[in-house]
């Protein structure tokens, strides 16, 4: 959901199974192995002036209200540098910010440390035709602080101008650049930027491709920074319908997610020593917090897994994408983190970009009139996934992300016959055989225990296969001689699935969702 919200890699890597156990820790944990990766394109309103914004100097700390941890370090307030960054390290309000540089990083010798870097280069706005404003936005615990470089001017280059955000997620602990339109101005100090972070040593750093020190310029393109994220720690999110911070967790869900093959192998305890020695376990699966993010612990098979339980509530839209909160419980199972349609490592509640094509979700989530005049939510292809959580939105085999052909991470802008349709709304002809397609269909679409593949031609199936999104095959049948094949699906992870049919020769690829 944005202008690059996944790379392809991003999309693929990650399966839900693992997913389901792992989230979002706020214990600063020091790691350093940040990752980069397109998001969809999307600018924020920010309405506070940032203050203390003269030529080459830090602002005034800006509280976030939250804390925040990069490196390993939480903070809870920022300064921003009129040169294009977000400076971590306090001391440096008011102060003097460089400009020049020449070093790719990371580097320990290079000027600007401890940072985000959105668009690091010498800006002037002296001529006051440019703008630096924050806000902070959403609903705690998941808020942002926007910080918005509008209009800005180069040094020694006035009529050229740089305009891009950054953004800083609570309890995510993540960083998005979008960058709006920066020009470049090639005859002071050589025309360097860069976009990226680095740690206060200079040694860490990570930038996006072809944004590292250099001459560039980029129009419409957003970048995500973030850390893997601890597989010791599960959480359960769950809405609270009166607002009053109390819910019944069923702790069943947990197990299930925990231990799918067998579920009464998870116990669970008040702390960790009980779950160490396997005392005091709970004798109810029924479990009330006494607090929000209440933490207990989970033994599962002899492993210890951190499991946060977290109330949050439901009337709030957290990832500001138009789906209601309640509803991004996918899978129903009254747990909102566990819903992860793009296995990104972002519950969908959270996540405004669910299924990881880079159209945001609140462009895919939209009524359309259906044949019969009634409205029903956007599903292109009609093959029953919506599609804001649908990765190939014209039903063609070629996921949407991959029909960007300008590959600018941006596949809404992408129309290669200019008949006004984008591509990953259009079917490609040459996809597939349309009339063998016709011949197969499968059903219930979603389903929760077992997944029927009819075949309505005369040719028998020589092979069917259902790959979940890291493309790993989770079941596979050589030969299917009948009509109707009933699959079990009943332990596979919720989830967006593809299945793989052969028939005649011919591929053809369907998606479903396991409940």
């Amino acid at each position: 959901m944005k202008n690059n919200y996944l790379s392809i890699q991003a999309v693929l890597k990650g399966a839900f199974s693992l997913l389901c156990l792992t989230f979002f820790s706020n214990n600063a944990q020091g790691q350093s192995d940040y990752s980069v990766t397109p998001i969809p394109y999307q600018i924020y309103t920010a309405t506070s002036a940032v203050q203390g914004t003269m030529d080459d100097t830090f602002s005034a700390p800006i509280p976030l209200g939250f804390n925040f941890d990069f490196y390993g370090t939480l903070y809870s307030s920022v300064n921003v540098s009129t040169n294009g960054y977000i400076s971590f390290t306090p001391q440096t309000q008011g102060s003097f910010s460089p400009w020049t540089f020449n070093q790719a990083i990371p580097n320990a010798n290079f000027p600007a440390k401890n940072s985000l870097l959105g668009c690091f280069h010498d800006l002037n706005n002296s001529n006051a035709e440019g703008t630096i404003t924050y806000s902070i936005i959403g609903t705690a615990p998941y808020r942002r602080l926007v910080v918005l470089f509008n209009n800005q001017s180069h040094f020694s280059c006035t009529q050229t101008k740089s305009s891009f955000q950054m953004v800083l997620y609570e309890t995510l602990n993540i960083m998005d650049v979008q960058i709006i339109d920066k020009g470049l101005c090639s005859t002071w100090n050589s025309g360097n930027s860069v976009t990226g972070i680095i740690d206060q040593t200079g040694l860490q750093a990570v930038t996006p491709p072809g944004r590292n020190t250099g001459q560039w310029a980029a129009t419409q393109e957003g970048w995500r920074f973030q850390r893997p994220i601890s597989t010791n720690t599960y959480l359960f999110a769950k809405c609270d319908d009166d607002t009053d911070g109390l819910v019944s967790f069923n702790l069943q869900v947990v197990q299930n997610d925990l231990s799918a093959a067998d579920p009464l192998l998870v116990s669970f305890y008040s702390n960790e020593q009980d779950a160490i020695s396997q005392t005091n376990a709970f004798v109810s699966l029924n479990y009330t917090n006494t607090a929000n993010n209440e933490t207990i612990y989970a033994n599962v098979n002899g492993e210890i897994k951190t499991v946060v339980l977290r109330v949050v509530d439901c009337a709030a839209d957290y990832d500001l994408d138009s789906v209601a909160t309640a509803d991004e419980d996918l899978n129903a199972d009254t747990n909102l983190a566990n819903d992860d349609t793009d296995a990104d490592g972002i519950p969908n509640f959270i996540d405004n970009d669910d299924d990881g094509d880079l159209i945001l979700t609140a462009v895919e989530y939209v009524f359309q009139r259906s044949a019969n005049a009634a409205l029903a939510y956007l599903d292109t292809d009609n093959d029953g996934i919506l599609n804001y959580l649908d990765n190939d939105d014209d039903g063609d085999g070629i996921l949407t992300i991959m029909e960007d052909a300008n590959q600018n991470n941006n596949p809404a802008d992408d129309d290669v016959n200019g008949n006004n349709v984008p591509d990953y709304l259009e079917f490609t002809a040459l996809a597939i055989d349309q009339f063998i397609k016709s011949q197969v269909t499968i059903f219930p679409n979603p389903a929760s225990s077992v997944l029927n593949i009819e075949n309505k031609s005369t040719e028998a199936i020589s092979s069917i296969a259902i790959y979940n999104l890291n493309g790993a095959v989770v079941k596979e049948i050589k030969s299917s001689q009948a009509a109707l094949q009933t699959i079990p699906v009943a332990e596979l992870n919720s989830g967006v699935y593809f299945v793989k049919v052969e028939l005649k020769g011919q591929v053809v690829n369907f998606k479903f969702v396991k409940k």
